[in-house]
């Protein structure tokens, strides 16, 4: 358990690094900035090199929203819940602190201003409302979910499941970074958000709430919909 958790604190750690380092650090570099579009690969990227890196440790779930859905979906232990999510909020802190100490070498830097936080409202990308905000954030992360549990289902197809998770990232990024700057994932949002602190803190309770929600209807509608799973190694939280 001790290496299941250090590889998710390890992972999450390079979520929020990568992820959010591209929105902070690259998005809107002078002249060469990556964008929306570079975040939204940034942060698929991020989930598709972990996957492959300790997906056979810890599963790779990164997530609050992933490990609690996959406990809804019957391919989790209600036992690990705790511990996987106190090492994702950790390694998601982590992540954040050192990308706090890279931007804060520049000059004019404030951390205040947002540091890659999630919000609706004033301080959404697009000035989208709360309830806006709460569907989004719900429907992403349900067809996250349901993407997770169908690509490690074990009649899936083998070893695709990370290319096909890391895409579907990427892909929810590119429709809802205007919308939220995308969360999907509790460990990512809080991360920032401590870090800026105000109204990315008072915002923070959307996305705990939105993505365990869409997180655990996916479990259930995709435990239906996909039928008995035949690898009983995903009980356990090996993939």
């Amino acid at each position: 358990m001790l290496r299941k958790l250090t590889a998710e604190m390890i992972g999450t750690a390079w979520l929020v690094l990568g992820g959010c380092g591209s929105a902070v650090l690259a998005a809107a570099f002078p002249a060469l900035g990556i964008g929306f579009v570079g975040v939204a690969f940034a942060f698929g990227l991020t989930v598709l090199t972990m996957a492959y890196a300790i997906g056979h440790v810890s599963g790779c779930h990164l997530n609050p929203a992933v490990s609690i859905g996959l406990w809804a979906g019957g391919r989790f232990k209600a036992s690990e819940l705790p511990g996987y999510i106190a090492a994702q909020v950790i390694g998601g802190l982590v992540g954040a602190a050192v990308l706090y100490v890279i931007a804060s070498g520049k000059a004019g830097f404030d951390v205040h201003a947002g540091f890659a936080s999630n919000g609706y409202g004033a301080h959404s990308p697009g000035g989208y409302t709360l309830a806006a905000a709460f569907v989004c954030e719900v429907a992403m992360t349900f067809a996250f979910l349901f993407v997770i549990l169908g690509s490690t289902h074990g009649n899936a197809p083998r070893g695709f499941a990370p290319i096909a998770i890391g895409l579907g990232l990427t892909l929810i990024h590119l429709i809802s970074i205007p919308v939220t700057n995308t969360s999907v994932n509790p460990a990512r949002s809080t991360a920032p958000a401590l870090f800026a602190g105000g109204w990315a803190i008072d915002q923070l309770w959307l996305f705990w709430v939105a993505p365990v929600i869409g997180a655990v209807l996916a479990g259930i509608v995709y435990r239906w919909v996909g039928g008995p799973n035949p690898d009983e190694t995903e009980v356990s939280g090996d993939r």
